[in-house]
């Protein structure tokens, strides 16, 4: 099993954990920005990663039948958790704003499900996750991801199984740190705001 300093080492390899001045698609600025797209880029070490954190899984969780993922972000890492686990990967997708279960995807009763993310901040989407299964009377055998970088404001009550857990400080603009105030910042999330 990977150390956290050997998984930092990796993520900041890969460029999946990245420092400078970021403005955050909540427009929130801070000195780190995680892009876990940069680590599964590469198939040896995000294999490596995902092995790790699949240790981790088989420690905390007996029996799981399957493993759903949201889109897009958990969908790489879904798969290869579940290709080194052996379990069937699906993955939920977005219609009228609302996760859902598309392209012929179903969930079995009450098989056990692992909801696996490449990173958890807030929780909302592995929330949006977890209330598909009751519609499908499944049960939610917990949440696992690359990165848990949630505080104390995440929605998830249960426990999160990661390979790292970080603390990223999140700033509004007119409250920078020095370490911070002088560099240019960038825009690096996937959604405009402005």
């Amino acid at each position: 099993m990977l150390s956290f300093n050997e998984s930092l080492k990796i993520l900041k390899e890969t460029n999946a954990l990245l420092e400078g001045h970021f403005i955050l698609s909540s427009g929130l600025h801070s000195a780190e920005y995680v892009q876990c797209a940069k680590l599964l880029s590469n198939p040896t070490k995000a294999t490596s990663i995902c092995s790790s954190l699949v240790e981790k899984i088989n420690e905390n969780y007996k029996k799981i039948d399957l493993i759903l993922s949201p889109a897009i972000g958990g969908i790489v890492v879904g798969y290869e958790i579940g290709r080194q686990m052996k379990i069937q990967t699906i993955f939920a997708e977005r219609e009228n704003g609302q996760l859902t279960l598309r392209r012929g995807f179903s969930i079995a009763a009450n098989s056990n499900v692992l909801i696996v993310e490449d990173v958890i901040t807030t929780g909302k989407s592995a929330l949006e996750c977890s209330k598909l299964l009751k519609g499908y009377k499944a049960n939610l055998a917990g949440f696992a991801c690359i990165i848990d970088r949630s505080n104390d404001k995440i929605l998830i009550k249960d426990k999160i199984i990661s390979q790292v857990k970080i603390k990223i400080e999140t700033y509004k603009k007119n409250e920078l740190p020095d370490k911070i105030k002088n560099i240019e910042p960038i825009k690096p999330g996937s959604r405009n705001i402005f």
